[in-house]
């Protein structure tokens, strides 16, 4: 999935993404704050990654895992990667290859890959250890038209959002846009959430209604997720802009204003409050003035998630989110860390394809689960420690970090 907009409720311009721990990141939020310059003594030391060459028996469960359900998303990723000089062989290679057991797949890499620990270095401080979190693609249900029960609209861009870039005249502005709206001759912000319904050009871009607005606000938190009809066809939505708002937790909404605990704004807990509070729904949904819009896509393969930042399908269980400053974009990578809220070991080859605005550092990763609502179980609780391991074509020069 693209890249993810919200730390953990994963939100992407490409597809997916985005969570890592969905309560968590519900909770999560980020407010403009004074600057305060510290002292020079106590300004961080920058990150970078160390690559330390590695045995495959020094890569825990290497010799167990299932390799063969990793076999469709290396070969997804050689469908980008081939274009490229260095994959060129290894990807002709793959392609060529017609394994049929994991020790077939592991013979291929041992072939043509080597190992390489992926340490984050900060000044004199070194970690083989990080952060392992989870997300998912939501499920929700709708129709074509709204009715009682389905009375929540998701709407493709509205023709009256303009995106305003000014980098050319301010370079320091590079990347970064503006949403809003004329109003007259002058360019004013576009509308926030509590403000949608006085937008008439939202009129007849309705894609679909769904009949849960707080799941509606997941989905766009989650930036991509798939809608079931009535008549049984599924369809997917993925991010297609947006109103230019930052971000506000509703999460951290309930807990300010004493309706939850801390450690109560799950996904869970927020959607208890709600079932409890039926009136205070609309309230609290536009406590969070962002808004995404969508873009229709057909389902494709029921069996993969959506696009990556990669551009290509997901594989729930064997595609990760990471920072590509440190690990590069369709590159396999061994996970050895525990399952979510548990200490069984998940050890298994995995393969970078999609990246996530909360996903920072050498040592990140965000597992993506699948889709539904077992999948969100799986992600919401994922909050892991876990080691990774660069898989790296044989003579081809490390990366550069």
């Amino acid at each position: 999935m693209a890249d993810v907009r919200r730390a953990g409720l994963m939100r992407v311009p490409r597809a997916l993404v985005g969570t890592a721990l969905l309560g968590c990141l519900i909770l999560s939020g980020c407010a403009v704050q004074p600057r305060v310059c510290p002292p020079a003594a106590l300004v961080p030391a920058v990150p970078h990654a160390q690559y330390e060459p590695a045995r495959w028996s020094d890569l825990p469960g290497w010799s167990a895992d299932e390799m063969k359900d990793a076999w469709p998303a290396f070969l997804e990723s050689c469908d980008v990667l081939a274009q490229r000089a260095e994959w060129a062989m290894p990807c002709d290679a793959a392609r060529a290859a017609h394994p049929v057991t994991s020790q077939d797949v592991r013979t291929f890499f041992e072939r043509y890959f080597a190992p390489y620990g992926i340490v984050e270095q900060a000044g004199m401080r070194e970690d083989r250890y990080g952060l392992i979190t989870g997300y998912f693609e939501p499920l929700l249900h709708g129709a074509r038209a709204p009715s009682a029960e389905f009375d929540t609209p998701l709407y493709s861009p509205p023709p009256d959002l303009l995106t305003v870039d000014l980098s050319s005249v301010y370079p320091e502005l590079k990347g970064k846009r503006i949403r809003a709206r004329l109003e007259g001759n002058k360019v004013v912000p576009y509308y926030s959430r509590a403000d949608l319904d006085r937008d008439p050009s939202l009129k007849g871009h309705e894609i679909v209604w769904v009949d849960d607005p707080l799941a509606a606000l997941f989905l766009e938190i989650q930036g991509s997720g798939r809608v079931e009809l009535p008549n049984g066809e599924t369809i997917r939505l993925h991010y297609a802009d947006e109103n230019g708002y930052p971000y506000r937790s509703i999460g951290r909404y309930l807990v300010g204003h004493g309706e939850l605990k801390p450690d109560e704004a799950t996904m869970l807990g927020i959607r208890l409050w709600a079932r409890s509070h039926p009136s205070r729904v609309p309230a609290l949904l536009d406590a969070d003035p962002s808004v995404v819009f969508f873009r229709e896509e057909p389902l494709g393969d029921p069996s993969l998630g959506p696009n990556g930042s990669l551009g290509v399908p997901l594989t729930p269980g064997r595609s990760i989110a990471v920072d590509p400053a440190f690990v590069p974009l369709g590159a396999p990578v061994f996970l050895a860390t525990t399952f979510p809220d548990s200490a069984a070991t998940l050890q298994r080859l995995v393969v970078a394809q999609d990246t996530g605005g909360a996903i920072r550092g050498p040592v990140r990763a965000d597992l993506f689960w699948g889709t539904g609502a077992e999948a969100a179980g799986e992600a919401g609780e994922m909050r892991q420690s876990g080691r990774l391991w660069l898989v790296w074509p044989k003579g081809v020069p490390l990366p550069m970090r």
